[in-house]
């Protein structure tokens, strides 16, 4: 051990002079790497191929992992430090080695590995499921790569609030773009621009409004696209950067915790640092568990293709509903013929989108092996408080929204089911119109009553932390007793033998404030865009998509160019949060070390 320590010190000061020139060529390579494999994959995912071009393709792929392994190769030589090099990087060799052992088998056996696996499948289009099985093999190796970026977040000089902006403006561009791609609609020409940016800004801000039928204007391709799209979208594309940096560098830095904090509405840094795994890791065993019931609950007398045609309906729905997007693959969504009656089914989805719009933190308060084990052991332990407002506020606009629904729509939309379907019908139109915007009922045909109460819950929305929109389930709470503590003349605001602080009230009517003026501000504009629309769907519709919501009474594909941007505009800062730009656009106060005189103005 000690000849060896002796000779890696002997090597390492011979090598020390070029360290630095190497691994910054290697830094330049890696970009033009990552560059050269992302553009192979959105040719190969995006346009056309011929069985030729999957030849051409099979060994462009082998050239790209060929440097990659060189690249790994050039950085453990010159690390001072190759068995930490080795722990930290794990994920990244041990893919290496597969493409060492492919290599190796093609070159001696001229029998791929990989290959030869497939072949014992019996698939008939081998060339196909071998290139897709290399493309997946780059990908990991590029999310690798986005892990390295994602731990040299704390270098940028910007704050949490413009970061999170900007991550999701990357992720709507680049959903845009992919849109656009031939393969991506049935006619083979790609979406229009309009078409693919509002459709991209609907499914990562996990609205829902669409332009066209996702069912039958986009391929199989395009709505994977809208799929991801809608889950990176949902659980927030920093969070699965920062998910991949902490595997692959073993942490992240301060600043990065710190922004999670935020976002997650964590009680501290240590919580912030735990909290992501097992945010990502619940959301998509919830996900999983809601396909397995979206599957076993599909009407029998609906025909798929394939048992994998149904696989996917499901998941695709699951992430849809438990991300509150809205999206769905039949042509009439949950108005579908054989899916309208399917009421069972309607409580698995309301299901779903309850334990999506509760919001992460709680999810994880409510369903975390520790907390629960916690609880078990010391029954006089009770959910902390913003769980509390989640889902004391939740039940209490779901049961007002149901109870409101019904008597105003039992001799109109619903006039035609059974009592107990009845029932259903309006716990799931009041679930989901505070956030998903899945409908089984013809909006459309409302009552203006039934409108307005939708309006009024799509403007609450969901809880803080949460993939849904609205001003929160919280500020609403806080409003309603800061209010109820002024007529009664009281000093503080109390809830649950907690005192509320001044800071968060005032936040709590900063985002009313915003939003209101917004709403009210983009309303007024589409009134001018859209002269022909009534007032009431207008103000639907902007409130949906603020709301982040997706329900429509009909118009959002007959609105005029400039309708749509108006309504693009809204969906993003109802998704990002007008509390969050004003933040990122604010400067901060040199000094808050002064008082004025106090001041006694006329209200009410």
């Amino acid at each position: 051990m000690s000849f060896i320590n002796r000779f890696r010190e002997y090597v390492n000061l011979k090598i020390f002079s070029s360290k630095i020139i190497v691994l910054n060529i290697i830094k330049v390579q890696s970009v033009l790497l990552a560059i050269m494999a992302l553009s192979l994959l959105i040719y190969s995912f995006g346009y056309p191929q011929v069985e030729e071009n999957l030849k051409i393709q099979i060994f462009f792929l082998k050239f790209i992992f060929g440097f990659y392994f060189l690249n790994y190769f050039v950085r453990f030589f010159y690390t001072f430090e190759p068995v930490k090099f080795l722990k930290k990087t794990w994920l990244e060799w041990s893919i290496l080695i597969i493409i060492l052992i492919e290599a190796i088998t093609d070159l001696t056996l001229n029998r791929p590995l990989i290959y030869s696996i497939i072949k014992t499948t019996g698939s008939d289009d081998l060339t196909h499921w071998y290139l897709l099985t290399l493309q997946f093999v780059l990908l990991i190796l590029l999310l690798i790569d986005l892990a390295k970026i994602g731990t040299l977040l704390d270098l940028l000089k910007i704050k949490p609030s413009t970061l999170f902006i900007f991550s999701f403006l990357i992720l709507i561009s680049s959903g845009t773009g992919l849109l656009m791609l031939p393969e991506m609609t049935v006619n083979g020409k790609g979406a229009t621009f309009l078409e693919s940016l509002f459709t991209s800004t609907s499914a990562s801000c996990v609205t829902g409004l669409i332009v066209v039928d996702t069912a039958t204007y986009f391929t199989f391709k395009g709505q994977l696209i809208i799929m991801i799209l809608i889950q990176l979208g949902g659980l927030n594309i920093i969070s699965f950067a920062t998910f991949f940096a902490s595997f692959y560098s073993g942490g992240v830095g301060l600043r990065h915790h710190s922004m999670m904090q935020d976002y997650f509405s964590s009680e501290s840094l240590l919580d912030a640092k735990g909290l992501l795994r097992q945010i990502i890791s619940l959301s998509l065993l919830i996900e999983l568990i809601g396909a397995a019931v979206i599957f076993s609950l599909w009407n029998p007398d609906i025909t798929f293709k394939s048992v994998y045609e149904k696989i996917y309906f499901s998941v695709f729905h699951s992430i849809s509903a438990f991300n509150n997007a809205g999206f769905s693959i039949w042509t009439n969504g949950l108005m579908h013929e054989q899916v309208k009656a399917s009421f069972i089914l309607h409580l698995a989805f309301a299901g779903l989108i309850f334990f999506g719009s509760l919001g992460f933190s709680s999810i994880r308060d409510i369903f975390g092996f520790e907390n629960m084990r916690q609880r078990m052991m010391l029954p006089w332990k009770k959910f902390r408080l913003s769980t509390q407002i989640a889902l004391y506020s939740s039940f209490s606009l779901i049961i007002f929204g149901a109870v409101l629904f019904y008597f105003l729509e039992k001799n109109n939309s619903v006039s035609d089911q059974k009592p107990m379907e009845q029932v259903i019908t309006s716990i799931f139109q009041s679930v989901t119109c505070r956030t998903t915007g899945f409908n089984t009922v013809d909006v459309s045909l409302l009552h203006s009553s039934t409108l307005l109460l939708f309006i009024f819950l799509m403007f609450i929305g969901a809880s803080s932390g949460s993939t849904g929109g609205g001003i929160k389930t919280s500020t609403f709470t806080l409003l309603f007793l800061s209010a109820f503590s002024t007529i009664r003349g009281k000093r503080n605001v109390e809830m649950y033998r907690h005192t509320i602080a001044w800071e968060l009230l005032n936040k709590a009517y900063s985002i009313l404030i915003f939003s209101a003026t917004f709403i009210f501000t983009a309303t007024f504009i589409l009134t001018l865009t859209e002269p022909e629309t009534e007032i009431l769907q207008l103000m639907f519709e902007e409130v949906s998509a603020f709301s982040t919501v997706g329900l429509s009474t009909g118009i959002t594909a007959g609105l005029s160019d400039a309708g749509k941007y108006i309504i693009i505009l809204s969906m993003f800062v109802g998704r990002i949060g007008t509390l969050t730009i004003a933040v990122a656009l604010s400067q901060k106060v040199k000094t808050i070390n002064y008082k004025y005189p106090t001041a006694h103005v006329m209200v009410g």
